[in-house]
This record gives structure tokens, C-alpha cells and sequence, in this order.
């Protein structure tokens, strides 16, 4: 299946509707539109010309481990090293160390190209950059310095090791532990499961994050520290030196992503350094694990992206019926499939759900740029909240929507999709690890209510509430979009009386909070994703309007808002219902009468 990157959309969400080089200019790194759209260019030709060829192999192939020593699929480890050379690795370093200093906004595009072509390969590359993070904000000088820019430029890569056999989501349950020693370094000793890239031939250095405990730590995760501990020490001159008592025990095998190496990794004694301060290891990789929740988020988009550009290539290829309305190609045997209903309702749910999360992608990178890069701290806090309120929708609601528009495409090519011939089947299973990795949807849920909801009391989602209300305002006089803004503003006020709903509720019973959290957090993507159609439908009105531009591209976007509006957006209504059958119905089976 080919990958061709939507460079069309992609300019059009950067530049018209979030003005990308207004952006550049206000953080100061000296991008404007011409560089921005000459770098998309290359990497949709990087990403389509070298990464996605490599995808259907990369899964029939696998990984293999030999003498504790992993091979990548063929063609991976030359891919990565082109990936380095021409400087994708280093896109979003930072400067001092060797970085391009390139906003996530910008960045964010070219990721998602790299996880629709070919997410195994990516999965290598995408944890390096969360540890450059990490390192980068609480690393030592000293470790900086022997070990951030070889992360930085892609030369050693990175992972962060989290998971044991006990310990998922609850990391208070972890026992790795770590040993002081006399020279200020530690001894690492333990197990972690499911480490992505935890050995692979491709880089010559494996940088690995670890969650230890100190002997006198405290139970609990406020006993947790973060530690350092590469494959190979580095070496005074920089270079890679003696091997670290660290090893891969085994590789899983998995539903998907069969050519990312998933690892079980062995510390016997390595040597490592810590990051932060003693105990503090939970705080410093949840900088890490930001990153991470946005990138899967963005994993999710990349396949939907690549399946729904499957599903109408077959679409208007493949040949079955006539129409119901009559035959509406006579000079061929039948019609292509895309002139019935039931198809186009696939395709443009498909289309609407893509093209609505690529803006919400965007507009959350955006946020996270302001975050660091904003020159007034006041506006950096602000958009710091908004980020964070924004993740946990992005990466649950990404993926879960990766994983419906892959089953579509599985629907649209029929059978022919179920078997691997096509590689529509190998999308669904691909995507379907994003919905479980760098915390479960459930929890991202639970995140985003007890942390970001009940956090502040709802504050911050009556901000961004208010600010989507305006955009409708503006839009309300306007004939053309008067019934669109009607209808997301009639969705806000039911968001914000919900929203109100479910603090009283959850403050009532804590079992709601529970209860409530998945369908809330889904009500929430579906009307943030309207707001931003609303937008979208304005900007194409206005080029309309003006009688210049692409009319049929923005003919699309107007007929697109109506449909997600129409078609998709009333989801929101069976979430609502849902969460008002409340926490109740779930308690009340007695647990031994689950058995059967």
C-alpha cells in the first residue's frame, strides 16, 4: 500500500487556519512559510519514497534476537541512517546541543508522516526524543554533556523503561532497584517488560531511562528516581566505551508493529546516573511521557491517514453494482464503489475524522511550543495548562479513532481486506497497541478527569470552552455558516452544563469518576472537533468569498464540516446519555456473580 503525506491539508491547517509563520515569528526561530513548506516537501518524499516501502515487509519479516544482539527488517538500519544524515532526528533538538530548534507545530506534520508510512520504523526514533526532553530539562551538566547531543542528532538513540511483570500502570509496585556507589554513580539491578527499542542494531548507542529505587526510598511512586543507564558507557572522547551490564532477555511477539522491537531488558548491576533529584523520577519522566502520550496520539492519526487514502484509492477502483440511483458509469460493467451511500458514509467519516484530528494535533502542538518558547511566562503557564488538558484527549481519542478508521477500511475493501495481500489488515493491527501503550485509554481518561476536570474545578475547560463559544459568535451573523455555528454553540452550552454534571457527580460518589471518564472524554473530542470544522468552514468561506484559491478544495472542507456535523457529531449525544446512567449500574453486580 502506497503513502503519499496530505500536504494539501497540512498547509492548509498550518498557514491558514493557525498561521504558522506568525508563530515562528512570535518564538523566534526564523521560519517562514517558504522553509516550512520546502521541509514538508522533502519529508513527504522521505516518507513516501523510503519509509513506506519498507512497512509490509518490516511486518512479515519481524525482528529476530540472537545471542542477546537484535536485527531490525531489512532496509531499516540504512533508512535510520538517512534519517540522521539529512537531520530528522535532530528536528526538534535543542540548539546548544546540536538541534534544529524546529517548533512541534511544524515537527508534528512530519511525524505523523513518518507513523503513517511506517509506524514500526518510527517507534525506534519516537522515544529518543522524549529522552532528549527529559535530559535536557533535569539532567546534570555533566551528563548533558557526554550524552545529549549524540541523543539529539539520532547518532545513539533513546528509551524509557517504566514497565515490570507487576508493574503497568501502577508503578508504586515497581523493584528495580538502584545500589549508591562511591563515585556517585549507582547500580541498577531488574527487570522491565515492554521496553520499544530496547536493543536493535540500528543506532550505535541505546541511551535507556530507568525507574529504580534507592535503598532508603520511600514506598510508593514518591520512592521512585530516575536513572541514566546507557548500553555503552561514553567514553571521554565521546565515543561509545565499555559494554554495561545490561542485556535483552527476549522480544515479544506481538499482534502488530512486528518490526519494532519490543523488549524484555535485564539490569544486572549496569551502571547508571541519576536524573533529577533522589525520589523525583516519577516527575521528571512524566516530562518524558508528555511527549510520548502527544506522539502516540499522532501514531493514531498517521494510520487513520494511511487508511483512509487506501480506502478511497479502492474505492474508486473497485467495481461492483450499479448505483441506486442507476448506473453511473454505463461504459463500464458495474459501478465503482464509491457511488453508493453506505460507502460514501464510510469514506467521509473516515475523511472528517482524519482531517478534524490533524487541527486538533496541530493546535495542541501549538500550545506545547508556547509552553517553552512563549517570551511571557504568564502566556507560557496558560498554554502549559492547555496542553495538558488538551493530551490525554489527543492520545485517547487519536488512537481509538486510528483503530475505527482502519476497521472501516478493512469494511470498504470487503474481504479482500481481511487477508494481508492489501495491508489494510496489518493497519488495524498496527494501531491497535497505540490504544494500549504510554497509559491504557481508560487511564488517559481518568487523567483527564480527576486531574485536569476536578484539578482546578474545571477552569481550564471553561476556557477553552469560551474560546470556541467566540469563534461560533463571529460566525453566527454570517448566513452561509449560521446553522453550523448554531449547532456547535448548542453543543457548547450542553458541554459546559455536562461539564458542571459530572464535577457534582463525581464529588457526590467517587465511583463516577470512573464511570463517567471514557464517555466524558469522548463527548469532549467530538465537540473540540466540531469547533475546529466550524473554523474550517470559515476559512473556506472566506476564500470563497473572495473569489480566489482552490474552489473545489474548499467546496470539500465546507461540505465536509456539514457532514461531520450532521453524521458524526451526534455520537456526542449517545456519550451524554451514557454518562448519565451513572456509576450505579456498574457497582451493583456482586463480583462472584460475573461467573458464568
Amino acid at each position: 500500500m502506497e503513502y503519499n503525506a496530505t500536504l494539501r491539508d497540512m498547509r492548509f491547517v498550518l498557514h491558514e487556519l493557525f498561521d504558522a509563520t506568525a508563530h515562528c515569528e512570535l518564538l523566534g526561530n526564523g521560519l517562514d512559510r517558504e522553509l516550512i513548506d520546502g521541509v514538508l516537501e522533502e519529508a513527504a518524499r522521505y516518507t513516501g519514497g523510503e519509509i513506506a516501502p519498507l512497512n509490509r515487509n518490516s511486518d512479515e519479516e519481524g525482528v529476530t534476537l540472537e545471542n542477546g544482539e537484535v536485527k531490525t527488517p531489512q532496509g531499516f538500519v540504512e533508512a535510520y541512517q538517512q534519517y540522521v544524515a539529512n537531520g530528522w532526528a535532530s528536528m526538534t533538538g535543542p540548539s546548544e546541543y546540536g538541534g534544529q530548534g524546529f517548533p512541534q507545530m511544524v515537527a508534528c506534520n512530519f511525524h505523523e508522516m513518518l507513523m503513517g508510512a511506517s509506524l514500526s520504523f518510527r517507534i525506534y526514533s519516537g522515544l529518543t526524543e522524549g529522552a532528549v526532553l527529559a535530559l535536557y530539562k533535569h539532567g546534570s551538566e555533566a551528563l548533558k554533556s557526554a550524552y545529549l547531543a549524540k541523543l539529539v542528532s539520532g547518532q545513539w538513540s533513546g528509551t524509557m523503561c517504566l514497565t515490570e511483570p507487576q508493574a503497568g500502570t501502577d508503578l508504586a509496585l515497581l523493584r528495580t532497584r538502584a545500589e549508591p556507589q562511591a563515585d556517585g554513580s549507582y547500580r541498577v539491578s531488574g527487570s522491565k517488560i515492554f521496553i520499544s527499542g530496547g536493543e536493535h542494531d540500528m543506532s550505535e548507542n541505546i541511551v535507556h531511562l530507568v525507574l529504580a529505587r534507592l535503598p532508603d526510598a520511600p514506598p510508593g511512586v514518591k520512592g521512585i528516581s530516575l536513572l541514566l543507564v546507557p548500553k555503552f558507557i561514553a567514553s571521554a572522547d565521546g565515543t561509545p566505551g565499555e559494554r554495561n551490564a545490561l542485556s535483552c532477555g527476549a522480544i515479544e511477539h506481538k499482534m502488530g508493529i512486528k518490526g519494532a522491537a519490543t523488549c524484555v531488558m535485564n539490569f544486572d548491576g549496569a551502571t547508571g546516573w541519576i536524573v533529577g533529584e533522589p525520589n523525583q523520577g516519577l516527575a521528571c519522566m512524566f516530562t518524558m511521557m508528555n511527549d510520548a502520550r502527544f506522539q502516540v496520539g499522532l501514531q493514531g492519526l498517521g494510520i487513520a491517514e494511511q487508511a483512509w487514502q487506501g480506502s478511497l484509492a479502492y474505492a474508486r477502483e473497485r467495481l461492483q453494482s450499479r448505483g441506486l440511483a442507476g448506473a453511473q458509469y454505463p461504459d463500464k460493467p458495474a459501478d465503482p464503489i464509491i457511488v453508493h451511500p453506505d460507502v460514501r458514509r464510510m469514506l467521509l467519516t473516515q475523511k472528517t475524522l482524519v482531517e478534524g484530528s490533524r487541527m486538533l494535533g496541530v493546535y495542541c502542538a501549538r500550545q506545547l511550543d508556547l509552553e517553552h518558547g512563549h517570551p511571557e511566562p504568564s502566556y507560557r503557564k496558560a498554554a502549559g495548562r492547555r496542553a495538558a488538558l488538551l493530551i490525554p484527549i489527543v492520545k485517547a481519542f487519536f488512537t481509538d479513532m486510528g483503530q475505527e478508521v482502519a476497521s472501516l477500511g478493512v469494511q470498504i475493501y470487503g474481504g479482500h481486506g481481511y487477508i494481508r495481500e492489501w495491508g489494510m489488515e496489518q493497519l488495524m493491527r498496527d494501531s491497535r497497541i497505540t490504544q494500549l501503550y504510554e497509559g491504557t485509554n481508560g487511564i488517559q481518561a481518568l487523567d483527564y478527569i480527576r486531574r485536569k476536570l476536578l484539578g482546578d474545578g474545571g477552569a481550564e475547560l471553561s476556557a477553552l470552552q469560551a474560546e470556541f463559544s467566540e469563534i461560533c459568535d463571529r460566525q453566527l451573523d454570517r448566513p452561509a455558516l449560521h446553522a453550523l455555528a448554531s449547532k456547535v454553540q448548542a453543543r457548547l452550552g450542553e458541554w459546559r452544563e455536562l461539564s458542571a454534571e459530572v464535577i457534582a457527580a463525581t464529588q457526590r460518589d467517587p465511583q463516577e469518576i470512573g464511570a463517567v471518564s471514557v464517555d466524558f472524554l469522548q463527548y469532549s473530542a467530538y465537540v473540540l472537533l466540531a469547533g475546529f470544522w466550524l473554523q474550517a468552514a470559515a476559512k473556506a468561506q472566506d476564500v470563497l468569498e473572495q473569489g480566489s484559491g482552490d474552489d473545489a478544495f474548499y467546496q470539500a472542507k465546507l461540505a465536509s464540516a456539514d457532514f461531520y456535523l450532521r453524521r458524526v457529531l451526534p455520537r456526542a449525544s449517545a456519550h451524554r446519555e451514557a454518562i448519565a446512567g451513572g456509576a450505579d449500574c456498574l457497582m451493583a453486580l456482586d463480583e462472584g456473580s460475573f461467573a458464568f
